[in-house]
């Protein structure tokens, strides 16, 4: 945890609000579609890239994952259990085929982001997808854009 983040905690007033999902001007900040590629990697890259990916803030993480039509209620129940959603994204809608009888899915949820929790989520996700009998494709990140960032 950082020094600022700690300070707010220990003597900020208030409960801060969740980052909402929802919100229409968040950016992807960050994104890894090389399943080869550390999130250390990605995460080091967003920060030094517009618009920058900022550590001390939370973020939209989506997994893109492609998986049969028959397995996308399991694997949106189980991903439930650790409070991720179905993304609203039109262009990886659920439901949309895209090959071989696979649908693209889009399982998003707000934390802070960081490499390790970023490494844990992208083996999680992985790992249902396999049961589910598909496929990761990668992640990406959405934060609001900082005024005056790079």
């Amino acid at each position: 945890m950082t020094g600022a983040r700690w300070w707010k905690q220990l003597f900020g007033r208030g409960k801060t609000v969740a980052l909402d999902a929802d919100r229409t001007d968040l950016v992807v900040v960050v994104s890894s579609f090389d399943d080869a590629e550390a999130c250390s990697t990605a995460l080091a890259r967003g920060a030094e890239t517009a618009p920058a990916w900022s550590e001390q803030d939370e973020a939209v993480l989506r997994h893109h994952l492609r998986l049969p039509g028959g397995g996308v209620e399991r694997a949106v129940e189980l991903a439930a259990q650790d409070g991720y959603v179905i993304a609203s994204d039109p262009v990886d809608a659920p439901g949309v085929e895209v090959s071989d009888g696979l649908v693209a899915v889009v399982l998003q949820r707000t934390q802070t982001l960081d490499a390790l929790h970023c490494s844990q989520e992208k083996s999680r996700m992985a790992g249902l997808a396999q049961r589910a009998g598909g496929t990761v494709v990668g992640w990406d990140a959405l934060q609001p854009p900082r005024s005056g960032a790079l």
